[in-house]
């Protein structure tokens, strides 16, 4: 980008007089700018033409001149984003972008957030780190998975305050009597991204697709077959009763993407920039379902605005400032919750630790104050005795049997874990206990190599809109599980869960499921730590706002009010 690089020489000139009228010589302006005195005369002529500076050059070798600059640098940059926005180049403005933490915080301001470019509805997010890609599937992060809901639909969909999937892709679905052969009911208006009509061969190829994914085809074992019975429907054949099916085909993890083209999907925003330093999604002009009032939304990666204030925590997914520049310093939470989603402690069942101590491990997390007395400020967790609501984790009678010598301890990302290892560290040391910690440095336990070893595992666990539903999927897909419990365990582990999913009664299959994860903090096998505390802050006006369980909010819903005149 030349004129980049036109912008950074003028700033050397004008960090060289700080902006004051000087005396020089092309040779030592051309010193200062680190190139050749010929270079140095075309970039003056240029500067100049473009209303930069004035320069007076005298005639003679060695002769000075006088050099008058008019404009400070950090406007020209600001012209320049402006200029780049306006003309659709992103990528541009993002190089702009490229200055010191401080300086860029006061040169984006009005620029992210809520805005009307062009008389169209942009949101930009400034974002903390880059976006992992897109594959289909299971993603770790909580924005990847928000962003494949925004982009891809399935047959099914889970909406806010509704625990139950509704119609997507699909807009009704039936159940033969004996439970074993689900049809799904296509729009037959379906588009997709790249204005193509949306076929059922296409979304049966799709689904078959994502079904030769190990972790896809354990969820979806139960199914036989996926026929098409008619130009618009689809039909699930079973070969055991899965009364779950709806609630696997609305996850995130389900989403179907074209066949050939794995980044066009058919949900109410297209894809059109995906890289390290800029994702770009536009809205869908053929979305089936209700057409979202934001024309754009941007995520711009600039970690450099956030490493100051960061610490040690991930914190919220973003704190996004929604509004009229002038409106900024009026920045307040309109939306926050403590999510479902919870950290965790697993210990591996009748190994190294016998019932009694393993209850002991869970009584010194929680009857100590370990978690409680975890030094993280901002209010950022809430430490937490139950899984669900209602799910509460048993008390027992307190119990000082010695512990073993020595126990390894294996933990992922999010880093407050860091904290939580080392504090429990400690405190076993001081009671004759070393535990070696391993850090598995992901967001979750996808290639690790230590977790058949371990006696002590710590994670996180997000939860989706239907809280059970997800628990189960976790059970059914986390690599945790069949490295945590023995072969024997494991197997009855999936049998009940067979026998959960035949539940055609809603409550009664939310139940079954309660009874497995009572059964797993009965024997201290799964005790949850603590939940986080989700935070969206905007100015005040701003309409659509509505976090979900993911501690984002639906950009369908959000809109933006029309400017003042």
């Amino acid at each position: 980008m030349r004129l980049l690089n036109r912008l950074n020489q003028y700033q050397r000139l004008w960090q060289i007089s700080a902006g004051k009228t000087q005396s020089t010589s092309v040779t030592e302006l051309a010193e200062q700018c680190f190139c050749s005195a010929r270079h140095m005369r075309t970039l003056l002529h240029q500067m100049q033409d473009a209303g930069w500076l004035r320069w007076q050059s005298q005639s003679g070798r060695g002769k000075r001149g006088e050099l008058q600059l008019l404009i400070a640098p950090e406007s020209i940059r600001s012209q320049m984003l402006e200029q780049a926005l306006n003309s659709g180049q992103q990528q541009n403005a993002l190089a702009l972008a490229q200055i010191a933490p401080d300086d860029l915080r006061t040169l984006l301001n009005p620029f992210l957030g809520g805005l009307w470019q062009n008389e169209t509805p942009t949101l930009r997010i400034p974002y903390y780190r880059p976006l992992d890609p897109l594959v289909p599937g299971f993603l770790p992060g909580r924005a990847e998975q928000h962003l494949a809901g925004q982009i891809f639909s399935g047959l099914t969909r889970f909406v806010s305050h509704n625990i139950q999937p509704q119609g997507d892709l699909a807009h009704h679905w039936d159940v033969s009597a004996d439970g074993l052969c689900w049809r799904f009911h296509l729009h037959v208006t379906l588009h997709w991204h790249n204005g193509d009509t949306v076929t059922a061969a296409q979304l049966q190829e799709s689904l078959q697709q994502l079904l030769q994914l190990p972790a896809l085809q354990t969820l979806f074992s139960s199914v036989a077959s996926i026929e098409i019975t008619h130009p618009w429907c689809l039909t699930f054949k079973l070969h055991r009763h899965d009364f779950w099916l709806p609630y696997r085909l609305a996850s995130y993890g389900s989403r179907l993407a074209h066949p050939q083209q794995p980044m066009v999907g058919t949900g109410p925003f297209r894809l059109v920039t995906y890289s390290r330093e800029l994702v770009r999604l536009e809205s869908h002009d053929h979305y089936h379902l209700g057409h979202p009032f934001l024309k754009a939304v941007e995520f711009w990666i600039t970690p450099q605005l956030f490493e100051q204030d960061l610490g040690t925590s991930c914190r919220h997914p973003v704190q996004i400032a929604i509004g009229e520049p002038d409106e900024l310093h009026h920045l307040q939470p309109v939306s926050n919750g403590i999510s479902l989603g919870f950290c965790y402690l697993a210990q591996r069942p009748g190994a190294r630790l016998n019932p009694a101590q393993s209850r002991r491990l869970v009584q010194i997390i929680h009857h100590t104050s370990l978690v409680q007395t975890l030094p993280l400020d901002e209010n950022l967790i809430t430490p937490s005795r139950e899984l669900l609501p209602g799910w509460q984790m048993p008390e027992w009678p307190a119990e000082q049997v010695p512990l073993p010598e020595k126990l390894t301890l294996l933990y992922h990302l999010p880093v407050e874990l860091h904290i939580m290892a080392e504090q429990l560290r400690l405190y076993l040391a001081t009671i004759g206990c070393e535990l070696t910690v391993i850090f598995h440095d992901s967001k979750n336990w996808d290639g690790c190599t230590q977790l058949a070893t371990a006696d002590l595992m710590m994670g996180d666990r997000l939860i989706g809109e239907t809280p059970e539903y997800t628990l189960e999927q976790w059970l059914r897909c986390d690599p945790l599980w069949p490295n945590l419990l023995s072969a024997q365990q494991f197997a009855h582990l999936q049998a009940t869960l067979n026998a959960v999913q035949r539940q055609a009664n809603e409550q009664e299959r939310y139940q079954a499921l309660h009874d497995v994860f009572d059964t797993l903090m009965d024997n201290a096998t799964l005790t949850p730590l603590f939940n986080y505390q989700y935070r969206i802050s905007a100015p005040p006006g701003v309409e659509g706002i509505h976090l979900n369980t993911r501690g984002w909010f639906d950009f369908a819903e959000a809109w933006l009010p029309a400017p003042a005149r």
